[in-house]
């Protein structure tokens, strides 16, 4: 009998203790597609690409409830190839890294390598691609703020559909910092609100450009976004203003993808979109978007974009679809036309494919 009440008590007190740990969910992204791009010095290019839609990932989640209100909550997430199932990058967990605090009335505080307010605006508001597909955004605006690593980001609580991010960054480039704090450093931040149909958000991001040797300032942009659902069509618009050293880096780089060298990337550029998600059916959605590159430079190296896609989700977890954009350059311009986790080969590309999510 007393070995039983010991026993149950040993039973109880471990529910207990599992009770309390942390909740921790596994969660992915398996996409996969065929791939045709023309226009490029390599002439016409097939492939089974990996990440077209969405970046194929791996990841982990949790949160533990650290009472009144107040929560931990870490992130670990990897990239990886569908194609060839070899790791994205060389970071394990390259895609994002952190750990952090969450009140209820307080906001989030998180540490590690994140996404920058600036890209979130640029994925979740303006492109109606989700910066995946054919007719991703990040075919023309600019390459050099997705996400950054030794970053503190602050997210303020909703207030009536207001909320606000800003975040801080240091020696993001391996010159951690023995000559100045600023090489490296990135700065952000973004205020939008929410509300119905509605959903607008202005971001902004600052990058050093400074080096052990030099300071050449720092390279600035700002994006107004806002899209907005007459539930027969959801709109989209943005507008970006690119300024100083590395404002407008190719999603590229210093790729000579055509037969000519491309134009140095502008130290002063605008990027403005407008597109349309049509829902078609129960279960198929038309996607489309207008992109526009003004080169403010003496080089003139603009760029248009024209993208349409379509996707039908077969179930809540899997989709397929299919996508088509083209660009047109100017003045030796070299955007090429690439996807969600590529940056292309030609001035064109279709693809169609399968994602699934987990």
């Amino acid at each position: 009998m007393k070995k039983t009440l010991i026993t149950l008590a040993v039973l109880a007190a471990a529910t207990g203790v599992a009770q309390a740990q942390s909740s921790v969910v596994i969660y992915g992204t398996v996409d996969a597609g065929f791939v045709s791009e023309r226009g490029g010095v390599n002439g016409n290019v097939n492939k089974i690409d990996s990440g077209v839609a969405s970046a194929s990932r791996l990841g982990f989640k949790g949160t533990e409830d650290l009472g009144s209100g107040l929560s931990a909550l870490f992130v670990l997430e990897s990239g990886f190839k569908v194609d060839t199932g070899a790791q994205e990058g060389e970071a394990l967990f390259g895609r994002q890294a952190y750990v952090g605090l969450s009140s209820k009335t307080a906001g989030t505080v998180t540490l590690g390598r994140q996404y920058t307010p600036w890209y979130n605006t640029l994925s979740k508001v303006a492109d109606p691609f989700a910066v995946g597909y054919a007719g991703s955004a990040k075919n023309l605006f600019p390459a050099n703020t997705t996400r950054t690593s030794n970053t503190v980001l602050y997210t303020s609580p909703n207030f009536n559909g207001f909320d606000a991010d800003v975040a801080y960054s240091t020696a993001n480039n391996g010159q951690e910092s023995l000559v100045s704090s600023k090489i490296g450093r990135q700065m952000g931040a973004s205020v939008g609100y929410a509300n119905g149909p509605l959903n607008a958000r202005v971001a902004y991001n600052t990058t050093s450009n400074e080096t052990a040797i030099s300071d050449a300032g720092s390279a600035r942009n700002w994006l107004v976004a806002a899209n907005y659902d007459f539930a027969v069509a959801k709109a989209y618009a943005a507008y970006g203003v690119n300024k100083g050293a590395n404002s407008s880096l190719r999603n590229n780089g210093n790729l000579n993808a055509f037969n000519y060298t491309s134009a140095a990337t502008s130290d002063d550029s605008t990027t403005a979109l407008i597109g349309a998600t049509v829902p078609v059916g129960p279960a198929g959605t038309v996607m489309a978007s207008v992109i526009h590159v003004n080169d403010k430079s003496g080089l003139n190296a603009d760029a248009n974009q024209f993208a349409v896609g379509y996707s039908y989700a077969l179930s809540k977890r899997t989709s397929t679809y299919a996508s088509y954009a083209k660009i047109s350059n100017k003045n030796n311009a070299g955007y090429t036309v690439g996807n969600n986790s590529n940056v292309g080969t030609g001035d064109k590309a279709f693809n169609v494919g399968v994602r699934h999510s987990f």
